[in-house]
């Protein structure tokens, strides 16, 4: 048995003489059990044994159980192993099929394709998964389709082939199951590949494959070869088929895991879905004739003799010690930490980011310890004896292992229990071209010409030349015909208003009216907010210290891990609030995404400071909400929290104003009931202000005055848009959270038909753990119905209705019952999507759920999964046929996706166009509904750029006429929202590079560009350099050059003269500033060259 690990430890017992009595019964084909394996050390203990014995099977209970024991071996594992650890999992309810799992299924079908080539060390499952019968190998092995680059291959009869697989040809590839074929292009999603694959043909030949990105579709690397899996997970076939005969089973809890199975075996045969499943009889048969351990299990009942044999782990948890340092404090910690160290033993932190390790070492630093950091476990830990090292990674719990002076602990036993990170990627930001929805009918507005409706791409034909125009109809169905090389002029209308539009008169003065009116109302509110920004700054006000090494210990302890945009959110606040100016600081971002995190930071600071701190929210349901979210994270720290509202009753309310006034109150959180005459504060420095857009204007009036005088945090759950942000900056100190946070427990997402049982099941499962239930209905005529069938249903649960339409009041005590847990299934509206934020409420039923956009449902799920339970979603459907292909995609992308992908970005836009007219109030946003959010915020932009002082260039769109075909043919883009989307990215363009950027992109993803395309860039190229001399008209027919110069152009007159002079009568200028001349170029592009010089000598 290798020792190397322990290196200079030969005479240890504990772990060592369990690795070697592990290896005796794999050798001999028996049975093990084992017991002892406190916190980590259970994959401690397997990530030791992978080093001496591959592969193998671990079981565990549930799907949770598989998670977490998978995460605690691959912190143990070395880097180069942990590619080789896989978990095969199975996440499901028996009667839920109707979409098909492509993330699980993918998960699945890489282990087994993995296990074929040999590629795998260890595979963790819940039992369930053993259950569920798979493709045989034999059959996964004949449908494999291996594709090397420089391979002869018929595309057709690939296509069919794959086809046949189960693919699905669409015309760009989106998720996983689905291919496409452009030309000499095919793009596939393989079920088990991380990434979708574009293979280039040349012929038939396989020119290239790469590997490319979903979100922007191009290209990332280059691969040898392409291995696609079928479709199809299901058959006859078992786990076991794909391992050796002789593979080690190492069973964790085996009596739970049977009892979870023989439950699940139940729902099977109730929803008479067992014949996809073997019985659990003949999978635990199946386990028991291989070599096993298992962890935990001791039977009893077995007679003495025929008890297999037994190894006892001497492993210690850190429980007790969790216990005395959350009574004792951090030297508790510094005492026990520095006990070990004299012993010899090597000692480790394990901290789950980078971030949290920086912050980890500080601490333990200021407690006077010598301190080491490693960005993972080492391979031989004894090496570190004698002392203290911070280790990054996702551990569940520590323990410690005295026979060999080893001692493993986790922030979360020093600081309290954290959230788990996910391990999903996030979503990289994308070109946004503001036709990537743009449908038929949709209203757009064109800078000229007003709102009209946009009706299509269309090609339009004269005079030998084809090109394409984006047709627009106004009132009276008069026609536009907009060039695309033109379509910067153009936006699709996305306002804060729901009323229906009026259409603008083409040619009429209507829209010239408009746009002046807003011009004006938009240079009004960019004066007034920069005279504010200015007086604040001429104010003195307090300058609060910098965080200390408490303060530092209070950060270590928050649950998640900060996101970058909360995390720079904190540092700006830290900032202004040393500044002796008052703060003013606007925090946007999503419920849950960490908002009230920055302001409790803020109050902890002011109350450090002997400052009292008020938050203001606009609802007593939000008071009560923020109350229970303060007091829970400040408890355990010198800091006194109260909260004010008309449902206290007056003599507490008397009381706890004497309080205030006395200086015995540090954080009093309450409605503008805060705001009356009454209430009075010992010394007051800050201000949290929550979704200040709704409150009174009176309310408001008392609010901007007390801006003046101290610290102001603003805090709105509405994102706005970061056009918005960018026009703003300089004149309004903003933070904007865009990254949703890291998924701390993926909520299970389920998307099932109705079925009475199933909803019964999830709400009794959900209140039996002691959890709260939201059931949506989003229809107040027959909501009634619905709780009568649910109290029917589910009679001894607690039950109450709640929906917009009820008395403010009545509302208002709903949902604080329901706040405070003295209801156990809220029956509601989606009015639970604002601000609402309830740890205990960790199932959310949706009914209808297809009826609903992309961004309610990610809003109404994230009302779910805010605590460590795990939390579900059920999304009610109809039946699977009567689904349109988006609901699907819809509702796929909430099952699979999260926040990720384009359609997530583009349903988030309407709420935080909403956010826009919240931050700059009802007046503004009036003006953005008659314009469209897009150009009035570039008249935002430009009033505070020039009221600033900057230069404002004003740049000519030119109109360009020339006797060519310019345009993306339909054969190459097949796919007309695809066109329009590229048409609308080069018509943005303002710099030549950007068009070659486009241009590679195109080829990457559609091939070699056409004639009439390359011709377009060409446009695109001569649109730049017109619009840079404000030529604000090109025409060219039959050789002759006329160009239209701008009054105010670019161009020196003097040079002008000098160039009509030098060409001897080749040039004129006539009086409406054109300038004409005959070309001698022998074709267009010789003379798009001859112009460029001309233009270029006018500088």
């Amino acid at each position: 048995m290798r020792q190397e690990w322990l290196k200079d430890k030969a005479d240890s017992r504990g772990v060592v003489e369990l690795l070697r009595q592990t290896k005796q019964i794999w050798q001999r084909g028996e049975r093990l059990i084992v017991s002892g394996l406190e916190g980590g050390a259970k994959g401690f203990f397997i990530s030791l044994l992978l080093r001496e014995i591959t592969p193998l099977l671990v079981v565990t209970p549930d799907q949770d159980a598989a998670e977490a024991l998978w995460e605690d071996i691959l912190f143990f594992a070395p880097s180069e192993e942990k590619g080789r650890i896989h978990l095969f999992p199975f996440d499901g309810i028996p009667q839920v099929d109707l979409l098909p799992r492509w993330d699980l299924y993918g998960q699945r079908m890489k282990v087994l394709r993995l296990l074929i080539e040999g590629g795998l060390s260890l595979v963790i499952t819940p039992l369930h998964g053993l259950l569920g019968k798979i493709i045989s190998k034999e059959d996964l092995v004949s449908s494999l389709i291996k594709i090397k680059v420089g391979q002869e291959i018929e595309r057709e009869t690939l296509l069919r082939e794959l086809i046949s697989m189960g693919y699905n040809r669409v015309e760009m590839v989106e998720e996983r199951g689905e291919m496409s074929l452009r030309g000499g292009i095919m793009d596939i999603y393989p079920l088990d590949s991380e990434l979708p694959l574009r293979m280039e043909f040349f012929g038939d030949q396989v020119d290239s494959i790469r590997t490319f990105d979903l979100e922007t579709q191009r290209s990332l690397e280059h691969v040898g070869e392409a291995v696609i899996t079928p479709l199809k997970v299901e058959g006859e076939g078992t786990l076991f088929d794909y391992l050796p005969l002789q593979v080690l089973v190492m069973f964790d809890s085996p009596f739970e895991a049977e009892r979870e199975v023989e439950e699940f075996w139940g729902k099977l045969l109730k929803y008479g879905k067992e014949v996809q499943f073997f019985p659990p009889k003949v999978v635990l048969t199946m386990i028991k004739e291989r070599p096993t351990v298992e962890i935990g299990g001791w039977d009893l009942n077995l007679p003495r003799d025929q008890r297999p044999p037994h190894v006892s782990a001497h492993v210690f948890s850190n429980e007790e010690l969790r216990k005395q340092i959350r009574a004792g404090g951090l030297r508790v910690l510094a005492h026990e930490v520095q006990r070990w160290l004299k012993g010899g033993w090597a000692v480790y932190i394990a901290v789950q980011t980078s971030r949290q390790a920086k912050r980890m070492v500080e601490i333990l630093e200021d407690l006077g310890l010598k301190v080491g950091f490693r960005d993972f476990f080492p391979y031989y830990p004894l090496r570190d004896r004698g002392r203290l090292t911070v280790v990054v990674g996702d551990l569940r719990a520590g323990f410690r292992l005295p026979s060999e002076g080893l001692a493993v602990m986790t922030e979360e036993e020093i600081f309290g229990l954290k959230r788990r990170i996910g391990r999903g990627k996030r979503a990289q930001p994308t070109p946004f071209s503001n036709f990537e929805d743009l449908k038929l009918g949709d209203y757009v507005v064109h800078i000229d010409y007003g709102i009209g409706v946009y009706r299509g791409l269309v090609r339009l034909e004269g005079e030998g030349v084809e090109n394409d125009y984006l047709l627009i109809e106004y009132d009276g169905g008069d026609k536009l015909y907009v060039p695309v090389d033109r379509l910067n002029l153009v936006h699709k209308y996305i306002g804060t208003g729901d009323k229906p539009l009026k259409l603008d008169k083409l040619g009429g003065i209507s829209w010239r009216r408009t746009k002046k009116r807003v011009k004006r109302a938009v240079q009004q509110v960019a004066k007034e907010l920069l005279e504010i920004y200015a007086a604040r700054k001429a104010f003195r006000g307090f300058a609060f210290s910098p965080p200390d090494a408490y303060f530092k210990e209070f950060e270590a302890a928050f649950e998640y891990e900060e996101t970058p945009d909360q995390g720079e959110a904190i540092e700006r606040v830290m900032d202004d609030m040393e500044e002796p100016r008052p703060m003013d600081r606007l925090i946007c971002g999503d419920v849950g995404y960490g908002k009230t995190e920055v302001a409790i930071r803020a109050a902890f600071k002011a109350a450090l400071d002997n400052k009292q701190v008020a938050v203001l929210v606009p609802t007593t349901v939000l008071a009560q909400q923020h109350y229970v979210t303060f007091t829970s994270r400040l408890r355990g720290y010198p800091v006194v929290v109260e909260s004010l509202s008309r449902f206290k009753p007056p003599a507490k309310q008397r009381e706890i104003l004497q309080r205030l006034r006395e200086g015995k109150i540090d954080i009093i959180i309450g409605t503008h009931r805060l705001l009356q005459d009454d209430v009075s504060f010992r010394d007051l420095g800050l201000v949290i202000i929550d979704e200040e857009h709704r409150f009174g204007v009176s309310h408001k009036e008392k609010l901007k005055e007390m801006r003046k005088l101290v610290d102001c945090l603003t805090l709105t759950a509405t994102p706005i848009p970061r056009t918005l942000q960018m026009s703003l900056l300089g004149i309004r100190d903003l933070s904007l959270i865009n990254t949703p946070p890291p998924n701390r427990q993926a909520i299970r997402t389920y998307v099932v038909n109705f079925d009475q049982e199933m909803i019964k099941e999830a709400i009794i499962k959900e209140v039996s753990r002691g959890g709260q239930v939201f059931f949506v209905h989003n229809r107040v005529k027959d909501i009634e119905g619905v709780a009568t069938m649910l109290r029917e249903l589910v009679p001894e649960v607690r039950l109450a209705v709640a929906h917009g339409q009820m008395r403010e009041r009545n509302l208002e005590e709903v949902m604080l019952k329901f706040v405070e847990g003295e209801i156990d299934l809220l029956v509601c509206t989606s009015i639970i999507e604002s601000g609402l934020d309830i740890p205990n409420a960790n199932t959310i039923i949706i009914n209808h759920a297809e009826r609903f956009g992309l961004a309610d449902l990610y809003q109404l799920r994230g009302r779910v999964g805010r605590s460590a339970q795990r939390a579900f979603a059920y999304l009610i459907v109809p039946p699977r046929q009567q689904l349109s292909r988006e609901a699907l995609k819809r509702l796929r992308a909430i099952q699979e996706l999260s926040e990720l992908g384009s359609g997530f970005r583009l349903a988030m836009r309407d709420l935080e166009i909403r956010g826009a007219g919240n931050i700059l109030g009802h007046v503004q946003s009036g003006h953005i509904a008659e314009v469209g959010f897009e150009l009035y915020n570039n008249l935002l932009e430009k009033a505070i750029r020039e009221l600033k002082g900057e230069e404002v260039e004003e740049r000519v769109t030119p109109e360009i006429r020339l006797p060519i075909d310019a345009f993306i043919p339909a054969d190459y883009i097949a796919d007309n929202n695809q066109r329009l989307i590229f048409y609308k990215r080069l018509s943005l363009i303002e710099e030549e590079k950007e068009i070659e950027a486009i241009a590679e992109e195109m080829r990457d993803r559609f091939g070699p560009l056409p004639s009439p395309l390359v011709n377009l860039l060409e446009v695109i190229r001569l649109k730049i350099w017109l619009s840079k001399f404000s030529v604000r008209r090109f025409d060219f027919r039959d050789k002759v050059v006329v160009l239209t110069f701008s009054p105010e152009g670019a161009f020196s007159p003097q040079k002008l003269v000098n160039l009509i002079e030098r060409g001897s009568g080749k040039y004129r200028l006539t009086p409406g500033m054109k300038l004409v001349y005959t070309t001698e170029a022998r074709d267009w592009m010789g003379m798009l060259i001859e112009t460029r010089n001309i233009l270029q000598g006018l500088v």
